[in-house]
């Protein structure tokens, strides 16, 4: 239910006198076509349409960010990059598990068996599977975030949006960059691209290595390594060659990889050390996780943390036949591989300890033909993507250690009188098994394991076509047929205990060595309908109608009949949107900006839930479930003016009110609750110095501010399990010269070292006690360039 009140309807004003246009302040410095003048800065050229066009001329919702751009604000992550694109918010919880919300809907599952609601674009590549589809941010070209359903454009998988990352294309001549940084917790920075070629074959080869300590520390003698260290490279060569000036093929193989430490889940409940207290507080201080080295064999390491390697390999053909037809292909594999340990309890009791290996590949192919006329535009063409995944989920403890400390949630611990984990951090409950088996043992190791896999398939056509009846308006229609393939597996190998008899986990079934399967076709209609009048050359209104999808999910788990273990097989329905919006562009010499106007509506809106035994006690899974209908109302805002030649300023504002309907349909904890990840308000806004002394001598600064309202991190909604308003200060500036060839430069993020959460309830909220992560507290550094 919309719950819009006159104080949201001023916001909106404010918002409609801040800007005018879904063009972002960003997109100022993207590179033009090889084969034309550079673009100026508020004719940004973007492919969202599939065909080259101003940012202006797309009555598409686009905030599109260049490479440049993403250096001149100190900007590392994508992460780091949604606090500035209003509507955009991505949680990395960590490289395995980046969570990407655009208008408040998130698209972060972990299972092989769920489909995504954000089409995440590689070089027009899909490599939207969430385990696989974190990627670094270096030697890129630009990044374009489109909004609202673009499943004619992008695919099914864009139910709310796409973002699409573009690297940079190798060119003719040579040139090279070597960077280097160092920082506070000891970030260190080697970075930079060498580029050589003429006008029918060139190469380019970019490689990015960040590593940092990590900035919680970990109290425990068990692991070596603090917690959020950071060890990422990234490496990426790309060939273009042009045969003739119709042909153009280029070739891009990337490799990813992440050694880095692990997460803190951080108890709000069980204390570090002495005096401690609980509570999220507790997030800001040392950490006690210390894992579980007696479950080594069976989590694959007994050090917290990831480890992840991501191949990459695409193909893109373009082939103009004359100055009105065209034919594009574009082919993508790709394959992720990807295992971290983590301390689910968020102590130093072997409670709960878990692994996360999640490893598949994707292909997918292309065809498009294209038409440019006078009159009409237009593209057709198919498109196949075929995936192959799986995420196994081990499990460590020590049965008596688990007994005690689980039957303590509930308030009847099963030995009274001892404590899961003391005051002073030791864990007086790893003397239980003494206690329940008489010193027979004094300790009893236990594992377990479940794994879903799952096997999708997606066949489409499409067709897009623009009319220009005159001049200043055009008419855009477009629909995609698509037929998918979803088979999902399901097997877990869960022992009984050796103290209790019974599973050790309540609710938890062993599939008894079997692994349980279900398949089904599906298919969809996906249209979109959009106008564009334009009021002037600078100015243009917009308006559109489109619909998004969540694909159905084939869920197979296990449940018990006649004492033995049968198969639970759900289907959840397809989750649908339809988007509504309109807005305004502008784009002159000095000022760009936009304003636009949504309104979302779901159906069948898919939420994970917290699956209970049948006495509702947390047995520790997920399971997707409908929560029935719910709703989206927003504004999004941007402004940038450049007011002298060396100085420009930005802002950007986004406003979401939005949430499962108040109707009850599927729980009273549901109705009227926000969406996972979803700011009311989001905003950002700041100046770039680029002012030159002569010489060769140039100084710039972007100083800049983002903020953000509180958010939930979990549906439904709890007030302890949620992060206020927050409010950060960046910067970076520097000195170039030599003309360009050699800069230094300062940065600083989190300049005042805001105390805030990045994500709080995670794995050990389904046993009833909720984890707490920091977000990144004040980093600051330096970084020297030079360029050849």
């Amino acid at each position: 239910m919309i719950r819009t009140t006159l104080s949201r309807v001023s916001l909106v004003t404010v918002a409609t006198i801040l800007a005018a246009a879904p063009q972002t302040a960003f997109a100022q410095d993207a590179e033009a076509p090889a084969d034309s003048d550079t673009a100026s800065g508020n004719e940004i050229i973007v492919t969202t349409q599939k065909i080259e066009q101003r940012a202006v001329d797309v009555p598409i919702t686009i905030t599109a960010t260049t490479g440049e751009r993403i250096r001149d604000l100190g900007i590392t992550d994508l992460d780091e990059l949604s606090s500035y694109v209003p509507g955009l918010l991505i949680q990395e919880q960590s490289a395995n598990n980046p969570g990407i919300v655009i208008r408040g809907i998130t698209s972060d599952s972990g299972s092989a068996q769920q489909g995504p609601r954000v089409t995440l674009y590689y070089n027009g590549v899909d490599i939207s599977r969430s385990r696989g589809s974190y990627q670094a941010i270096y030697d890129l070209e630009r990044v374009e975030v489109i909004k609202g359903p673009q499943a004619t454009l992008f695919g099914t998988a864009s139910a709310v949006g796409a973002i699409s990352i573009v690297s940079a294309r190798p060119r003719e001549g040579f040139s090279a960059e070597v960077r280097g940084g160092y920082g506070n917790f000891n970030q260190t920075l080697l970075g930079g691209f060498v580029n050589v070629g003429s006008d029918t074959l060139a190469f380019r080869l970019a490689g990015e290595w960040r590593t940092r300590d990590g900035y919680v520390e970990n109290l425990s003698p068990n692991q070596e390594e603090e917690l959020y260290a950071q060890d990422q490279l990234g490496l990426r060569g790309s060939l273009r060659w042009r045969p003739t000036e119709d042909l153009t093929v280029d070739l891009v193989g990337t490799y990813d990889q992440q050694r880095n430490g692990g997460t803190p889940f951080i108890s709000g409940r069980f204390p570090a050390f002495t005096g401690a207290p609980g509570g999220s507080a507790n997030a800001f201080r040392d950490a006690n996780l210390g894992g579980n080295p007696a479950g080594a064999a069976a989590l694959g390491d007994d050090q917290l943390g990831l480890n992840r390697e991501v191949y990459d390999i695409n193909l893109t053909i373009d082939h103009q036949f004359d100055t009105d037809w065209s034919f594009t292909t574009v082919n993508g594999y790709r394959k992720f591989d990807s295992a971290e340990v983590f301390d689910a309890d968020g102590s130093a009791a072997p409670f709960l300890e878990f692994a996360e290996i999640a490893d598949g590949w994707q292909v997918s192919h292309e065809g498009r033909f294209t038409y440019t006329g006078t009159k009409l535009r237009s593209s057709f063409g198919w498109n196949a993507f075929i995936e192959d995944g799986r995420q196994n989920v081990p499990f460590a403890t020590e049965e008596g250690t688990f007994l005690q400390c689980l039957s303590s949630l509930f308030g009847a611990p099963l030995v009274p009188g001892i404590a899961c984990v003391a005051p002073n951090g030791s864990v007086p409950a790893s003397g239980v098994t003494a206690i329940l088996t008489g010193g027979a043992a004094t300790a009893i190791p236990y594992t377990s394991v479940f794994e879903n896999r799952g096997r999708n398939e997606a066949y489409s056509l499409f067709a897009d076509a623009t009319w220009i009846p005159f001049e200043s308006l055009e008419i855009t229609g477009g629909i995609r047929w698509l037929t998918e393939y979803r088979g999902s597996e399901f097997f877990a190998r869960v022992p009984n205990s050796q103290i209790s008899r019974a599973a050790l986990i309540p609710g938890q079934i062993d599939t008894g060595g079997q692994t349980f399967a279900a398949d089904k076709w599906f298919q969809a209609w996906l249209p979109r309908v959009n106008a564009l009048y334009r009021i002037s050359d600078d100015v243009n209104v917009f308006a559109t109608i489109s619909k998004g999808r969540r694909s159905p999910v084939v869920q197979v788990g296990a449940a018990r009949s006649g004492g033995r273990p049968v198969p639970n097989v759900q289907t959840i329905a397809e989750e649908t949107v339809w988007n509504y919006e309109g807005g305004i562009k502008l784009a002159t010499g000095r000022v760009s900006g936009s304003i636009g106007v949504y309104h979302q509506v779901y159906n069948d809106f898919q939420v994970s839930v917290a699956q209970l035994d049948a006495n509702g006690n947390p047995t520790g899974a997920f399971v997707t479930q409908s929560a029935g209908k719910a709703s989206n109302l927003g504004v999004e805002a941007e402004l940038a003016v450049d007011v002298t030649d060396w100085l420009n300023v930005f802002g950007n504002v986004g406003y979401i009110d939005g949430g499962i309907d108040e109707d009850g349909a599927f729980s009273p904890a549901f109705s009227g609750a926000r969406f996972r990840l979803q700011p009311e308000i989001q905003a950002a806004g700041g100046f770039t110095v680029d002012y030159e002394f002569g010489n060769g001598m140039r100084f710039f600064a972007t100083p800049s501010v983002t903020h953000r309202s509180r958010i939930f991190f979990e549906v439904p909604n709890n007030p302890l399990i949620a992060q206020e308003a927050v409010t950060l200060v960046n910067a970076r500036a520097g000195l170039s010269f030599a003309d360009e060839r050699y800069e230094i430069a300062g940065f600083i993020r989190n300049a005042f070292n805001e105390d805030y959460l990045l994500d709080a309830g995670n794995t050990g909220g389904a046993f009833g006690i909720p984890t707490f992560i920091p977000a990144e507290p004040q980093f600051y550094g330096v970084e020297v360039t030079a360029k050849f």
